[in-house]
């Protein structure tokens, strides 16, 4: 008996250091050394975003209650001195405050997974051990990560900060009637709390480095049961664990079973009566919707949200606080037009770059080529019927319906060389006015379809003159 116990124990052992050693050999061997990269780049960059972004809210705040004094001594020198003799005071206890090192208030999970990975990484050498320069590599991942979480708590600081001053400002100075310059302020806030916001959603758009190492990563209960015990959540909330871990077992010590509390529930119900039953489900309700407004707040406090900073009827241009690659909308279309007696049929293929001024106007440029399909079906073949050089600017005018303009500039001879291109007199020009309508489209790479009507009320001067009606399809790439 005694040998079948320790054969029984020899083999546990066994199992348990293959099974780890099997979990870092399939982290060993698939994890990308794209991802300690990817890491320390991203934070990097957002790290900057952030500090660039902070000092020039703090500035243009600063010049804002410079040009408020500066107004107010006018009017009343005395109440001048009294609303903003706190100023610098105020600005020196904010700088003590991004000095002192407080921990993020706000957790983000996909900065508490990564964080996590990388301790796991650093504690775990062997899982990394095929990529060069590991153990630096993972020291400026972490640093960086680091750096880019204190500049997300010095954020806070300032956005509050902000938050607070306008609050202040508000109530000493709406008797002036400074209510034009208030609201300045009010979206000088608003845009950098929302900045801040996006920041935090560009982090939680994974790379495919990061998605692949942490789709990997979870796969090994080695890296789950040390993300169970070290992430930010299981500090916060104790983690279900190891029913044979001490610590675990002492955690659900003196808690009822669910038998006990049903045992307990239908007793009380059944000495309170008839009543108690309607009573006891009311009391459910009023608990669930409690439960409710408490989510609503936790998700509130985790997503950053800046609504309870929105200026009174203020509506923001969302695009103000987005990178210059998402405010670019890239286009392409296709439009045909008849035969005449000067060239044969062509199609227009043309491209766009437009850029969102906000969600409701874009102004952009592009370009088309004219591809010739010969004169009928027994005579097709290709030729260059010139080229165009497009502007246009669309507006919202309702829901996905757009007013649409542009000039446009067309050679159409067909071009046997680039010399042709020189004489100015052989280029068009078209003045477009019309209306589009997209459509989401579900695609990899497209995000819309486009459909324009055009009226080209420069055509009645072309010679030789074009179609007045243009009907162009398209489509938006994401």
């Amino acid at each position: 008996m005694r040998a079948f116990k320790l054969f029984a124990l020899s083999l546990f052992l066994f199992i348990a250091l293959r099974t780890s050693a099997q979990d870092t050999l399939i982290i060993s061997d698939k994890l990308s050394t794209k991802y300690l990269g990817a890491i320390s780049k991203k934070a990097n960059e957002l790290e900057n975003k952030l500090d660039r972004k902070s000092q020039s809210a703090l500035t243009n705040f600063k010049k804002h209650e410079l040009k408020l004094l500066q107004k107010v001594k006018r009017i009343d020198s005395l109440a001048a001195k009294n609303i903003f003799s706190n100023t610098t005071e105020r600005h020196k206890q904010l700088e003590e405050k991004l000095r002192s090192s407080n921990s993020l208030s706000q957790y983000i999970p996909r900065l508490d997974t990564i964080s996590t990975s990388l301790k796991f990484l650093q504690q775990n050498a062997e899982c990394v051990k095929h990529v060069k320069d590991a153990k630096e590599k993972l020291a400026d991942a972490s640093k960086k990560l680091s750096d880019f979480k204190d500049k997300l708590k010095n954020a806070e600081d300032i956005k509050q900060f902000l938050r607070e001053r306008r609050q202040y400002l508000k109530e000493q100075l709406e008797k002036f009637g400074f209510t034009k310059e208030l609201k300045k302020i009010n979206k000088e806030v608003y845009y950098y709390s929302e900045q801040i916001k996006e920041y935090k959603e560009l982090f939680k758009d994974p790379a495919k480095a990061e998605r692949k190492a942490i789709e990997l990563l979870s796969k090994t209960k080695l890296f789950q049961d040390f993300m169970r015990k070290n992430s930010l959540l299981a500090s916060l909330f104790r983690m279900p664990g190891d029913p044979n871990d001490p610590a675990f077992r002492a955690n659900l010590a003196g808690l009822q079973t669910r038998a006990q509390v049903s045992s307990l529930i239908q007793n009380q119900l059944a000495a309170g009566g008839t009543g108690s039953q309607q009573a006891f489900q009311q009391n459910i309700q009023q608990a669930r919707t409690q439960l409710q407004q408490v989510k609503e707040k936790i998700n509130n406090w985790g997503g950053g949200s800046s609504d309870d900073i929105m200026p009174e009827g203020f509506k923001p241009n969302d695009q103000k606080t987005k990178s210059l690659w998402k405010r670019i909308e890239l286009g392409t279309n296709i439009q045909s037009q008849r035969a005449t007696n000067f060239y044969p049929i062509t199609t227009d293929i043309g491209i766009s770059v437009g850029y969102k001024l906000n969600d409701k106007s874009i102004f952009g440029f592009g370009g088309s080529y004219k591809l010739g399909w010969g004169k009928g079906w027994n005579n097709i073949h290709i030729t260059h019927q010139g080229i165009g050089l497009r502007s246009f600017v669309d507006l919202k005018l309702k829901g996905s319906i757009w007013i649409s303009g542009g000039y446009e500039q067309n050679y159409k001879t067909e071009i046997r060389n680039i010399d042709q291109l020189k004489d100015r007199s052989a280029w068009q020009q078209s003045g477009l006015l019309g209306i589009s309508k997209t459509l989401p489209e579900k695609s990899k790479f497209f995000k819309s379809t486009k459909t324009q009507l055009l009226w080209d009320f420069l055509s009645y001067r072309q010679v030789p003159r074009s179609q007045a009606i243009l009907f162009r399809l398209g489509y938006n790439i994401n």
